[in-house]
């Protein structure tokens, strides 16, 4: 018998990681579900990979354009067999300046809302297959927060906990949740970075690492690996030393994505 064609659903397809991920499952000879506010970009993806790219111009903070996306996706390919919530943003944030107000709650509502919002039509329908990988992309950035990204560190910590109680509410289901935490990857969203990056890695290369740790299935993982020793570390450092060692770090200009 033929091998079945992977189905996979990826948001934040636009740029940077989902980019990547994109590239790479289609390669693969996939079928996939994109989606991304610029269109134009995920065009000249459906051109690149024909006959096997279904585009869906849509922002993540939108769950009736997501519901509705999903339900096109699932009667066109049937239930995939992987969902990767990867939209996210990134801005330097100061709660103490009124007009970051405003980018605070868009990255909330993009990294954690959006992330809920984009697995619940599919749930349902993973449940009854009785299988698929539910992957949220989240961050070191969520194991403790750092100088002048409140408002990231805060989402993607918010996203390690929403992946982790979801796991165990699919816990027996034959839904795994896979959490991954990308440690520094080259992308937009690391171009305004004014700080040394350890163990920088291209995007097509963690998309690679990502794949095999959504292949196989584990619950946590943190890409490139030699991050997950300083994320180790990060959540033993007491305080006070915590302290010491981060508060005079650079931080991303407030506003800057």
């Amino acid at each position: 018998m033929p091998t079945p064609v992977l189905k996979v659903f990826i948001t934040g397809a636009s740029s940077g990681i989902g980019w990547a991920l994109s590239e790479h499952y289609a390669a693969q000879g996939a079928l996939v579900g994109l989606c991304a506010r610029r269109a134009e970009r995920l065009r000249s993806l459906s051109e690149r990979w024909p006959g096997q790219v279904d585009c869906y111009p849509l922002d993540v903070t939108d769950a009736a354009a997501l519901r509705a996306a999903a339900a096109d996706f699932i009667a066109r390919h049937g239930v995939p067999d992987i969902v990767i919530a990867n939209a996210g943003v990134s801005a330097g944030t100061l709660s103490e300046y009124r007009e970051d107000l405003a980018a605070i709650r868009r990255i909330m509502d993009v990294n954690f809302y959006g992330m809920a919002a984009t697995f619940s039509p599919f749930i349902g329908a993973m449940r009854r297959a009785a299988g698929g990988r539910l992957v949220g992309i989240a961050s070191l950035a969520g194991i403790r927060g750092l100088p002048g990204a409140e408002a990231y560190s805060a989402s993607k910590a918010a996203a390690i906990s929403y992946l982790e109680s979801l796991r165990l509410e699919l816990r027996g289901s034959g839904v795994k949740v896979v959490t991954l935490c990308p440690g520094y990857i080259r992308t937009p969203m690391t171009e305004s970075n004014p700080f040394p990056m350890p163990f920088l890695i291209p995007a097509d290369l963690a998309a690679r690492r990502f794949a095999r740790v959504i292949a196989d299935g584990r619950s946590y993982a943190v890409v490139p690996w030699q991050m997950a020793l300083v994320g180790k570390l990060l959540r033993l450092l007491p305080n006070a030393l915590y302290d010491r060692l981060f508060a005079g770090v650079p931080r991303k200009p407030r506003g800057v994505s």
